[in-house]
């Protein structure tokens, strides 16, 4: 064969597509296991980070088996346990896009070493430029905030990405998801300065008003499926 010719060319860009694809997808299956226990990892730092206990990778599930174990199961929307279906293992990216009375309700039971009991909700919602997510830990009551974290995938930094950050994060403690009558009010983010003394607002973030809104959309969205079991 002319290896100056373009059949030549073709035939060498073809197999060398079919072998780098081949390798990269090999790769790919033999890594998953790897990164599907990363992320197992991540969003158990996550969960202890809603209930104020800081973890590392290499303690999170030992912290995690500890504190939580086996306390977590799924709701249904009556506030209802489920049987049969694994909390931790439920996709909050499927169940937000199905009408609320068909979601799954995953909650997790934190046993303090105080004895006191917390309830984890995870979050799933939108933000600017992807998907936001997170964990709101709440006091026995099942109205007032213990502790909250939130991620995102690509909001701006120094704007939208402030969500991860304590300034954010922080002022959701001792805030309540219902009012002094019973109604379920969820949490609402509102512009810098205007929370002051208001047990259902925190302040957004500045430059970050469309992250802001995304995250105060999710806590509304997520927490009403639940309000059945936490006014139980």
């Amino acid at each position: 064969m002319d290896k100056q010719g373009n059949t030549y060319t073709y035939l060498y860009a073809a197999v060398m597509v079919i072998v780098v694809a081949a390798i990269l997808a090999f790769l790919a299956q033999s890594l998953k296991p790897m990164q599907d226990q990363n992320e197992a990892v991540a969003k158990k730092m996550d969960i202890l980070k809603s209930v104020q206990i800081e973890s590392t990778a290499a303690d999170a599930e030992e912290k995690y088996e500890k504190y939580i174990g086996k306390n977590a199961y799924v709701l249904n929307a009556n506030g209802e346990k489920q049987g049969g279906e694994d909390a931790f293992l439920v996709d909050m990216a499927k169940e937000v896009k199905k009408d609320r009375a068909e979601r799954a309700y995953p909650i997790y039971e934190c046993k303090l070493d105080n004895g006191q009991t917390k309830f984890i909700i995870p979050l799933r919602g939108k933000g600017l430029w992807g998907p936001v997510w997170g964990y709101i830990s709440l006091n026995e009551d099942k109205n007032t905030v213990y502790g909250a974290t939130f991620g995102h995938k690509g909001e701006t930094p120094g704007l939208g990405a402030e969500i991860t950050t304590d300034i954010f994060q922080k002022p959701f403690t001792g805030k309540q998801l219902f009012d002094n009558t019973g109604r379920f009010k969820s949490i609402v983010i509102v512009k810098k300065g205007q929370s002051k003394d208001d047990l259902h607002k925190v302040d957004g973030i500045s430059g970050g008003t469309i992250t802001s809104v995304g995250v105060g959309a999710m806590l509304k969205d997520c927490l009403k499926g639940y309000e059945k079991f936490l006014k139980n």
